[in-house]
């Protein structure tokens, strides 16, 4: 299904019952998973992450736990999308805090949320790097920007006037 969102337009897919992809147009690895043959359809799930996503840009804070998931991936990536999933609307975490939750390396984290493939509702633009530096994000920082500034998470300037987006973790 496609969907125009604040961001652009949205591709979402599903398996039939559960949601399985959400990407950003322009978004790296946009599409992962769909085969040749996917096929545009009308689905409950997709009228139902349609509303969560309207409600979610309207400013609400929708969870993650509404909407039935199952993204692709191997274990480890599995794991690191569930933590994603725990980040509430408005707060911030680094990949560093991911990857001591779950005794792995800050590298596989970032590769892991790097290929989240239901972006903003498993919300990988809510993880910053050490510092607080809006490192990364496959829609692009400009994206990643626009969602925290909705979620109301406002950026600070670095000191020693660098200019640098930080973010108070």
């Amino acid at each position: 299904a496609r969907i125009a969102s604040p961001v652009g337009e949205l591709t979402l897919a599903s398996d039939g019952e559960a949601l399985t992809g959400l990407w950003i147009a322009g978004q790296k690895y946009h599409s992962a998973g769909l085969g040749a043959d996917a096929l545009e359809a009308e689905l409950p799930v997709f009228a139902a992450a349609a509303d969560w996503l309207g409600r979610y840009f309207a400013g609400e804070r929708p969870e993650p736990s509404e909407l039935p998931l199952s993204p692709r991936g191997s274990e480890f990536r599995r794991s690191v999308w569930r933590l994603l999933e725990k980040i509430p609307s408005g707060q911030l975490t680094t990949y560093g805090e991911i990857a001591r939750a779950l005794g792995a390396g800050a590298r596989a984290v970032g590769g892991a949320v790097g290929h989240n493939p239901i972006s903003l509702i498993v919300p990988c633009h809510r993880v910053v790097g050490a510092g607080g530096a809006p490192t990364g994000y496959a829609a692009g920082l400009d994206i990643k920007l626009k969602l925290l500034a909705l979620e109301g998470v406002e950026p600070e300037r670095s000191p020693q006037g660098s200019g640098r987006v930080l973010f108070r973790v």
